[in-house]
């Protein structure tokens, strides 16, 4: 448990001791107290994780759309589009067709040329009634390009992904993955170019 939310929890402790303070008339207890808490609570709160995390979901953007016409046939992406400038964070959105089975993963390759599986707490893209959707994050220079690859994953490939990942979020640090190292399970179905509209380095 975090720091963080240790504060967070004696906060809440805090003003509940302050709450049954005020009843039995203890308010020179009870006052101290409950200012102690509600500013441990503000500080534990909008500190965690829990509401970085959130507050990066809001800035989540989209980029231009593709108009799907007929039937859908196989994995496709349908924003961004090809040659397409985007915001650091971005909603990589799709559809798959009806007998689709394996995970899809969205992996960019930055000019360093190492790949980098993204994912949101779900790890693989969100899959529902034919549409398909991950978060995807771009951290280079403006007008930087990038490779925006599309892969069907089997069971393998992906358990090997959502590891990776893993184990980069535990390590504060993401090497990226060298072309070598790609499973042998992940089949690429897509590829765009994608380019920054904005300075992302360091954002994440």
């Amino acid at each position: 448990m975090s720091t963080k939310i240790v504060i967070l929890i004696i906060g809440v402790l805090f003003v509940l001791i302050a709450l049954l303070a005020s009843k039995k008339s203890s308010s020179k207890l009870g006052i101290p107290l409950g200012i102690l808490g509600i500013l441990m609570m503000i500080y534990g709160s909008y500190s965690s994780e829990f509401v970085n995390y959130n507050s990066q979901m809001e800035q989540v953007s989209t980029g231009k759309k593709l108009k799907i016409s007929g039937p859908v046939t196989a994995v496709k992406v349908v924003s961004p589009i090809d040659k397409d400038s985007v915001d650091c964070r971005i909603l990589t959105m799709g559809v798959y067709p009806e007998s689709h089975k394996k995970d899809i993963w969205a992996i960019i390759r930055p000019t360093d040329d190492r790949y980098y599986p993204q994912s949101d707490h779900t790890n693989t893209s969100y899959k529902r009634d034919g549409e398909w959707q991950v978060v995807t994050r771009f951290g280079g220079d403006k007008g930087e390009a990038y490779d925006l690859i599309i892969y069907e994953a089997d069971s393998t490939a992906s358990s090997f992904f959502s590891s990776t990942i893993e184990k980069w979020k535990e390590a504060d640090d993401y090497p990226g993955l060298k072309l070598e190292e790609m499973p042998a399970g992940a089949k690429e179905v897509e590829r765009l170019k994608i380019y920054t509209r904005k300075n992302c380095r360091g954002v994440f």
